[in-house]
This record gives structure tokens, sequence and C-alpha cells, in this order.
């Protein structure tokens, strides 16, 4: 079982110039994909007054995250791996491809750079609102988890598959369009109920900005079960421990 992989990591990891090295990549992957994910929302609201969200919205949203998820994983995939997702980066952990210390060091880079992208956008744009994650009428909290769960594994099930198993040979040269691939998928298809989100750092910088923090739980549970389940289930029907190769730490 990939669990038993778990490690801790040593103290002193958190402090050598790899590990700050990939935190700041980290830092500035966050940065650049939720900039351009919120901004394209922002811009959206922006040129319809405010309007209630469309078809053609919601393709441009997903469309929006697509790109800017397939460049963020791309210019951090040899410094950080390119998680830019503390889902993400729970999964590696789980697999045992990451220390507990270096995961810690991730997750405050990555919620660090959202809530910047946010500010920035709310400085960029004369005040505009950074709008927080919500469920749309109609959705529970529960069914809002489910979605999240679901979304998320095939998120992370696409990242093993593209990045993390030593078997993927030169299909890992997609893995960053196929994350930002599966990325715009779900947001087609859990846009419209929930938001979509699969990544608690894009959830937390809107609502930190706008100080909104309505069923925000959802957004952390979903996706950090849905990330679980896929590194398991990957890791041990198709991994397995007769496999399983370490990787570097600056890798998934």
């Amino acid at each position: 079982m990939p669990i038993s992989r778990i490690a801790i990591g040593n103290p002193g990891e958190a402090s050598r110039p790899d590990a700050i090295r990939a935190a700041f990549a980290e830092f500035f992957s966050m940065l650049i994909f939720v900039f351009a994910g919120e901004g394209s929302g922002m811009a959206f609201n922006k040129l319809t007054d405010n309007g209630s969200t469309t078809p053609a919205g919601l393709v441009a949203a997903a469309l929006a995250h697509a790109f800017a998820l397939f460049v963020a994983v791309s210019v951090g995939a040899n410094i950080s791996g390119g998680h830019v997702n503390p889902a993400v980066t729970f999964g590696a952990f789980i697999g045992g491809n990451i220390t507990l210390l270096r995961t810690i060091l991730y997750w405050i880079a990555q919620l660090l750079g959202s809530v910047v992208a946010c500010l920035l956008l709310k400085f960029a744009t004369g005040g505009l609102e950074t709008s927080a994650f919500s469920l749309s009428s109609g959705v529970s909290v529960w069914n809002a988890v489910v979605f999240e769960i679901v979304m998320t594994f095939g998120l992370v099930y696409t990242v093993y598959a593209t990045a993390v198993d030593p078997k993927k040979g030169n299909i890992g040269i997609v893995a960053p369009i196929a994350i930002g691939f599966i990325v715009g998928a779900n947001i087609l298809a859990g846009g419209a109920f929930d938001g979509a989100s699969m990544n608690p750092a894009v959830s937390f910088g809107p609502a930190v900005v706008s100080w909104s923090w309505t069923n925000h739980w959802v957004y952390w549970l979903g996706p950090m079960a849905g990330a679980a389940i896929a590194a398991i289930v990957y890791d041990t029907i198709f991994i397995g421990q007769s496999t399983h190769e370490p990787l570097p730490t600056n890798d998934f």
C-alpha cells in the first residue's frame, strides 16, 4: 500500500536551497494560474455588468483555467514538480512521493500565491470583487462534496498516470497538457453546480480577499478526499510495491 511509504522528512529539509526554490516555484505557478483563472471570471462579470453566467462564460472559464494550468504546471515541473494544487501535493504525499515537511512548505507557498494573485487582481481592476466559490441554487453541500471528490479524483489520477508512474515513458512530456485538459473538462461538467474548484488554494485566495467563507470547507474536504482516493487506487493497482521507484524530492 502506498500509505506505508509516507515519510515525515528531515527537520532541516524546509531550509534546504532546493526546497526553498521549489516553494518559490509553486508560489509563482499558483499566482500565474489564479490570476488568469480568477481574472477570466472577473472579466466576464465586467463585460456582462455582473450578469448571469452563460454557457459561453462557462466555456471561457474552462479554457482560461485549462490554458493557465498547462503553463503553470509546465514552468514549475522541473523545479517543484508543478503541483499547483494542495490536493495534488496531498496525493503525492499519500503515495510516498513527497515528505510531509515539503508538503506543508508547498501548501504555504500555494496558498500565498493564490492570495497574492487575488490581491493583484483587486488592485489592477480598480477594486472589483474577487468572487469566492459558492454553490448554485438547488445544490447541497454534500452534492458539492461528491462533485469535488470525483473531479479531483480525475485530476490526480491523471497526474499519477502522466507524471508520477515510473512506467510513463514518453507520455510524461504531455503531462501538463493532459492535466490542463482534465481541469477544463471538469469545469464544463461541474462549473454550473459548485464552480468546480478541485483546488483548495484556488478557493482560498478569493475567500480571503473577499472575506467570504460560506461552505468553504467543501472546497477542502472534497479535493483532499478525491486526491487521496486517486493516489491509493492508482498506486495500488498500477504502480505497486515492486515497480515503485523513489523519485527526486523536486518532482512528484
